[in-house]
């Protein structure tokens, strides 16, 4: 199958808040099919330009996108696997890879390509356009991962990135790990809204309203399911800690 001439059928399983950002740029470029277990589809479904389908149809896709909480993803893998197609190209595009590149390649059949992947960017970032938005492609089994970067980078506009999904886990760690940990303590602190801001306050409030509305089942993926995570969560409370003995003796270690 061309896939720069021909439209691919896609089938997208959880149709969320990042689900139906995908469906809206990926819809007019295929044949979309979308499931969801627990949502009406038939009025969103014909906003996005797309159908909706049965789990078996949208297994039955040339290419299936997982975008399904990382709490979810065994279940819906173990569902999905003998629904496959020979040659179907699986994506997920969760927060986490180490987890989910292990969960796929055990639970797939050999007969289908599979790509980790995780967008760099949410509906609030990608609320105003997706072009230049960063992508982390992670190949994990075939030779379709090629597909995917191109895809992204001619029709979709997206900056790509090839990794690992150990090194992708690595830099998370950090990259989202230390951004909810900081934007959830701000939401917390419940600060009113203020007249007197600086530029460096401001770009903060942008910061935490990025991720502000991000469900806990994302929060939680990040912070729990990484491998990565935990020691830069450890490092983060404790430098806090050192600042507040910092601040009440003048001295920190």
């Amino acid at each position: 199958m061309d896939h720069a001439v021909n439209k691919f059928s896609c089938g997208v399983i959880g149709v969320g808040a990042f689900g139906t950002l995908l469906a809206k740029h990926v819809a007019p470029l295929s044949d979309m099919v979308l499931y969801d277990a627990v949502k009406d589809l038939s009025v969103h479904a014909k906003t996005l330009g797309a159908r909706v389908g049965s789990l078996a149809d949208v297994a039955q896709c040339d290419v299936v996108v997982l975008a399904v909480p990382v709490q979810k993803m065994e279940e819906v893998l173990t569902q999905i696997a003998p629904l496959l197609k020979a040659g179907a190209l699986v994506i997920d595009v969760a927060s986490v890879k180490v987890k989910i590149a292990a969960l796929m390649a055990r639970l797939l059949p050999d007969t289908v390509d599979i790509v980790a992947a995780h967008p760099l960017f949410g509906p609030q970032s990608g609320k105003n356009g997706i072009t230049n938005l960063k992508l982390v492609v992670c190949p994990v089994r075939g030779t379709k991962a090629g597909f995917v970067r191109r895809f992204c980078r001619k029709a979709l506009g997206l900056k790509v990135f090839m990794a690992t999904p150990e090194e992708h886990d690595r830099e998370m760690a950090y990259v989202q790990g230390l951004t909810h940990l900081l934007a959830k303590v701000v939401v917390k602190l419940d600060v009113p809204k203020l007249r007197f801001t600086t530029k460096t306050y401001e770009l903060m409030e942008q910061m935490v309203d990025m991720v502000r509305y991000d469900s806990d089942d994302l929060f939680r993926a990040i912070q729990r399911e990484n491998p990565f995570s935990k020691p830069t969560e450890a490092a983060f409370f404790d430098a806090a800690a050192q600042l507040e003995k910092y601040l009440d003796v003048g001295k920190a270690d």
